[in-house]
């Protein structure tokens, strides 16, 4: 997975954490569908945090295959 491919699907998931807060009611946040909107929120998160670790431990990677 290149640099390009990363960086448009952290932008994906970003999107559907915006989408997913305009989904939450805040006047009972744990019902109906602001739970599923809470659940999405998390997963997108989650999935963002993934693709942050994936690039950090491809520099580090590329660096030691640099050292040899």
């Amino acid at each position: 997975m290149n640099k390009t491919l990363t960086i448009i699907l952290i932008v994906l998931a970003i999107a559907l954490i915006a989408y997913n807060v305009t989904m939450i009611d805040f006047q009972n946040p744990f019902n109906g569908d602001s739970t599923i909107a809470l659940i999405g929120i998390v997963g997108s998160l989650c999935a963002v945090l993934l693709l942050l670790i994936f690039r950090t431990s491809k520099k580090i990677q590329q660096k030691v295959e640099q050292r040899d």
